[in-house]
């Protein structure tokens, strides 16, 4: 009997790794397909908001002894891993509502997590991408940008969060339009009001215990004392943790109710 169960225990933990495999290895080749395009579209934001605002900025610093761009720059590879780990939504949408690939992920053996598993780790691979893009600004325009573990975590746990977030809300639109709303309401209001481009402290009271409730204003906390080589705010990693585990099972529970 113990055999039996080890065996079949076995066997479920092989076709849920190749599950993931498949659905990770998919989302990777088109990607890499699309490589020069997507590195294009990652680059020219962050490039637009440092030429703008360091512009516009100058020597107006929030951080005493420190320039705009110090305090930008975090901020920015925040955004950036945010909205390309949120992007693996728009693929699972044209997967959904034009190629039917997912009805053949339905058919298949696939399970839930291996599906949910594998778009998330696709899209925490584009948020790495678009991170090292911006790494390599920093580096071309000499802004000062500290490279440790605690700055790897926080864009890796923020990137993990908004790419569950991102697979729950492709599952429960109806249509692909439906998910241009959901960035307009969501992503982008979260871009500008999460301390990316200004201290949180700088909003109304009201507004700021709002604020503190975003997953990306605690990334961006997180990036910018790392960067700036601050203690890290264990407070901070377990908000970022907390939100990648709820979107995730929230995530999880939108595949199983699509495939019903």
């Amino acid at each position: 009997m113990l055999n039996g169960w080890n065996g079949w225990n076995v066997w479920n933990v092989w076709n849920g790794w190749n599950g993931f495999v498949a659905v990770y290895l998919r989302e990777t080749r088109l990607l890499r397909r699309r490589f020069f395009r997507h590195l294009a579209s990652m680059m020219v934001p962050p490039l637009l908001y440092l030429v703008a605002f360091g512009t516009a900025m100058g020597s107006h610093s929030p951080l005493p002894g420190r320039s705009y761009l110090e305090f930008l720059l975090p901020g920015l590879v925040a955004m950036t891993s945010m909205t390309q780990a949120y992007g693996i939504a728009g693929e699972i949408n044209v997967a959904r509502f034009y190629l039917h690939v997912f009805e053949e992920f339905q058919a298949s053996p696939i399970g839930s997590a291996a599906y949910v598993l594998g778009e998330v780790c696709a899209g925490v691979t584009r948020a790495a991408l678009g991170v090292a893009a911006i790494l390599a600004i920093a580096f071309v325009f000499s802004i000062g940008v500290r490279v440790d573990a605690c700055l790897l975590l926080a864009a890796a746990l923020n990137a993990a969060a908004f790419a569950s977030l991102g697979v729950f809300l492709a599952m429960i639109v109806k249509s692909h339009a439906d998910q241009a709303l959901l960035v307009s309401f969501v992503i982008t209001p979260m871009s500008f009001l999460g301390g990316t481009l200004f201290p949180v402290e700088n909003l109304p009271g009201w507004a700021q215990t709002l604020v503190y409730l975003l997953p990306l204003t605690h990334a961006a906390d997180a990036l910018r004392r790392a960067s700036l080589g601050l203690p890290a705010d264990p407070a901070n990693f377990a908000l970022l943790a907390a939100a990648t585990a709820l979107f995730f099972i929230l995530a999880l529970s939108s595949v199983d109710h699509a495939r019903d």
